[in-house]
Order: structure tokens, then sequence, then C-alpha cells
């Protein structure tokens, strides 16, 4: 919620200032603990925008009028979308949470709103709602579920997108109707949707100088399930009333994207949003596929910063996810199966990533995860405080030679047999 500032008069015409601030609850707390500990989860954007197999931005790229966009929504009849297909696909890739596009830029909801008949049960002639049942097999399945929000509408007029902001406002359009408009179908997805775990907002970077009204629009999400998170995607530091902290398609701390020169990292659950190509939402030209390797690296590279790795695909037009993807995150979920003690559950470590790569940590174990050999027949760890009693290789529990000195742990890696992606080293601390 936003701070509010509340003057108190004391004895002696006194004064002092109690800042009123968020307070999570117990059930909060542990959502958050539960979150870090899943670090792997799968990003879905879809919607009437596949159709053309330009990405979610089409609209917008190409300068198609609203009115001519809508007509796409009679079109879209995604007779192929199989719940428990997607869910069984995030499994098998060793992801423990899925978060999907309930109302993308475009303003269509791909869920059975009340609010407006601009959605996929009454706009399409498909005349079904895809996330009840994605809710249902996800709870069935132990998938956790978070929906994406937009805040950014480009087509509704209370919206009045292009509208100069004065005084908190849009100079044109209904900022009234458009935040209750919001906050009904947030509490239509929190209500009527089983299992929601999170809220990930965005588009508050189009409007930053908007009074975006978070004290309501926080408050009332954390009043229907305290445990629910919220997170935005600001591209600034957290406001008050978050509860995990986004970096778009950038490990936290870095800006090779330029979306985020001011982020600084918080103290709350980290979590890094990536596209498996180069496009959100379905791009039929886009062939720019990450590798295994790559996905491998990535998701490691966050759990070494002590971040979640949020994987992005956008699903076809019929429902179906192209092979591509599945066939590339098999390869990843066959990794996770053999190397997950590595990744969930842990923490980062106090010691900062190196060249040779990061270290997770669990309880009293620490690993060293080598996904960048220098050449040099060992890696060093530099600064380890704690006492290392036991080092062998996470693949076969061989034994690893280490030399620990008050510096920092040699671990020597001639003769490892190294592995291509990444070698891990389990090392157990006192």
């Amino acid at each position: 919620m936003k701070r509010v500032f509340l003057t108190l008069c004391l004895i002696g015409a006194v004064t002092i200032n109690v800042l009123a601030q968020y307070k999570p609850t117990a059930d909060n707390l542990a959502q958050r603990q539960k979150f870090q500990d899943m670090k792997f989860g799968l990003f879905i954007h879809w919607g009437i925008y596949s159709i053309l197999g330009d990405g979610e931005w089409v609209m917008h790229n190409k300068n198609i009028p609203y009115d001519s966009y809508k007509r796409l929504a009679a079109f879209f009849n995604p007779q192929e979308f199989n719940a428990k297909e997607w869910v069984a696909f995030a499994k098998q890739a060793g992801m423990k949470y899925i978060t999907i596009t309930s109302r993308h830029h475009d303003g269509f909801s791909m869920f059975g709103t009340k609010m407006s008949p601009y959605n996929i049960v009454d706009a399409t002639p498909y005349h079904k709602d895809p996330l009840m049942e994605l809710a249902k097999e996800c709870e069935k399945e132990g998938i956790e579920l978070h929906f994406y929000y937009s805040l950014l509408d480009w087509g509704r007029p209370d919206y009045a997108f292009g509208s100069p902001i004065v005084n908190g406002k849009p100079a044109k359009g209904d900022w009234d109707s458009y935040i209750n408009f919001m906050k009904a179908q947030l509490t239509e997805l929190i209500t009527k949707y089983p299992g929601v775990k999170g809220i990930w907002f965005d588009g508050d970077w189009e409007r930053t100088k908007v009074d975006w009204r978070y004290n309501e629009i926080y408050g009332l999400i954390h009043k229907l399930n305290p445990a629910i998170l919220i997170g935005n995607n600001h591209h600034v530091a957290v406001k008050d009333g978050e509860d995990f902290q986004m970096f778009e398609k950038d490990l936290p701390g870095n800006n090779t994207t330029g979306f985020a020169p001011d982020q600084s990292i918080g103290t709350l659950p980290l979590e890094t949003c990536e596209t498996i190509n180069n496009s959100w939402g379905f791009n039929i030209t886009d062939r720019s596929f990450k590798s295994s390797k790559q996905i491998i690296h990535y998701l490691v590279g966050d759990a070494g910063r002590n971040a979640n790795f949020l994987l992005n695909i956008g699903p076809m037009p019929n429902g179906k996810i192209q092979p591509e993807f599945t066939d590339t995150l098999a390869i990843v979920g066959a990794w996770i199966k053999k190397n997950g003690e590595s990744i969930y559950g842990t923490r980062g470590s106090y010691i900062p990533p190196q060249p040779w790569g990061v270290l997770t940590v669990k309880a009293k174990t620490v690993y060293a995860h080598i996904t960048s050999p220098q050449g040099e027949g060992y890696i060093f760890i530099p600064k380890l405080k704690e006492k290392v009693s036991k080092a062998v290789l996470l693949s076969n529990g061989s034994a690893v030679k280490y030399k620990q000195q008050p510096e920092g742990v040699f671990i020597y890696t001639t003769g490892l047999g190294m592995d291509g992606v990444d070698t891990i080293v389990k090392l157990t601390v006192e």
C-alpha cells in the first residue's frame, strides 16, 4: 500500500510521524518462502494476438485500429487447447508454477469475466474459459497458478491511451471507472478461480505520473486473500504492498536490456522473466530458440542470485505448444530430475557469482555450479566462512579434491570429467 503519514499530537504539542505500511500476514510470509523454494516457473502469453503470429504487441506495432483488431475475437477458436497437456508439459520441464496472461495490453480478457463482453467466453466461437480449466488442473497436479494482469489498456475509453496525465489522472477518459473495472476483474480472478497464489502486474511504465491507486488495488487483493503474492513489472524499486520483485529479461543486478537503470535489488523474493525465443506471444517467424544449455544456465544463474526463473512460451492460436518448445524443455526437465536438489529449496550464497559460475545453498550443503570452466584445473571459492568437511560430484558421488585456506577454498577439477552443461560439486560444511 502507499505510505500514509499520520500526525499524532503528543504532550507539549510535540508531533511525530507514524509510517503506516503494509504488514504481510504469516500466511503471506509462508507463501513467500514456498515461492522461493519452487525456483522454476512457466510464463504463458496467450491471446487473440496469436492469430496474427507476430507477438503480443502486434496491435500497437502495426497500428491496427482497435475496432479492427477486435474482430480477431471472432476467429479465435482454440479447439486444441488441453489444460492437462499444458500442466503435464510444465511438470515434465521441472516447473513448479505457472503464470499466465489473464488480460494483456490489448484489453482482451482470456477468462469469463462479467465486467466486459470483450472476453474469450462471450466474444469468441470457443465459448469456454481456458483459465478455469487450467486453474482446476493446476490444483489437481500441485502446480501453483499466478495470473498476469495488464494495468495498461490500448482500447478502453476510460483508460484513454495516449492521454496526457494531469494531477495524477489522464486528462481524457474516466480514471475512477477504469480503476473500479480493474478491481472488479481482480476480484473475479481471486475469488472465482481455485488455487490462485499470485498476481503479476505489468504496464505501470506506460504512465509513470499517474496515480495507480495501489493502496486500493493491493489492499483489495490482500483483503481477499492475504497469502496471494503481488509483483509489479514497473522496472523500479519495489513499492509498499508488493511481495516479490521481478526483473524483465535480466538476472537481478544486471541491466542488459536498459529497462531498469535504477532498479536496485530489494529484500523481497526475486524473479527473472525471460522468453524461450525473442517473443512473448506466438511469433511464427521467430526462430531464435534458446538451447537447453542456455535455459539451464539461466536457471542456475538465477538460483545463484537467490531468484526464481520464469520462462515464457507463446502457445499457438489453436492452443497447442509448438514442438521446438516441448523438445527443448523435455531436455531441461531431464537435467532437473538429476540435479534438482541443487536448485529446489536452495538460496543464493553470500558469496557473489564468480567467473566460473555460482553457488547455491541449502542448510549445511553448498553446491558449486561450474558452468564456465576457466581452464585452470581448479576453481576458487573466495571467503567461504564455513569449514568444508566433504566434497563430491553431485552426478555420481565421487570424491573431489579440495584445499581450504583462510582466503577461501580451492576445488580441483583436473580429471573430474567435466559436464558440458554444469559440473556440480556438492560441499558439506560445518
